[in-house]
């Protein structure tokens, strides 16, 4: 299971993303006067930084979920049992085993396997609408 995740976890994709975003979206006015107002690094980090990065990160975990929960070679090599395998193998393995597959059974696993998907995407997205606006107003 460790063969699938760690790959996963660590994307050059990801971190292209964040650089590109965190020099575009981090103004440098910003860091230097929370350091004139007294603040350390790590406040500045965790108080500024990390609420200015909030929609690359939610989009950058987005597309590492969505291509991990799609993957279906890595999965395929790597896992032997039953119970580990994705929902991608399954229906595989479901759609291989019969010449005429039960459509409905195909249908409902496939609802079942974008249902979380769909969740997900409804829950983070009010970081990417609090990102949309970030620079829109100039004050």
């Amino acid at each position: 299971m460790a063969a699938i995740i760690i790959p996963s976890c660590v994307s050059p994709f990801g971190v292209f993303l964040g650089r590109l975003y965190a020099e575009t979206s981090v103004p440098d006015e910003l860091i230097e006067a929370a350091r004139i107002d007294g603040a350390g690094e790590f406040r500045i980090f965790s108080t500024m930084v990390l609420r200015l990065l909030a929609p690359a990160m939610v989009t950058i975990f987005l597309f590492i979920f969505v291509a991990t929960w799609n993957n279906f070679l890595l999965p395929l090599i790597m896992i032997t049992e039953n119970k580990l395998k994705p929902v991608t193998l399954g229906m595989y393995g479901m759609m291989a085993q019969n010449n005429t597959p039960d459509y409905g059974s195909v249908l409902m696993g496939s609802l079942f396997g974008v249902l979380p998907l769909v969740v997900i995407f409804l829950v983070l997205q009010r970081f990417w609408q609090s990102g949309l606006a970030a620079g829109a107003v100039k004050g």
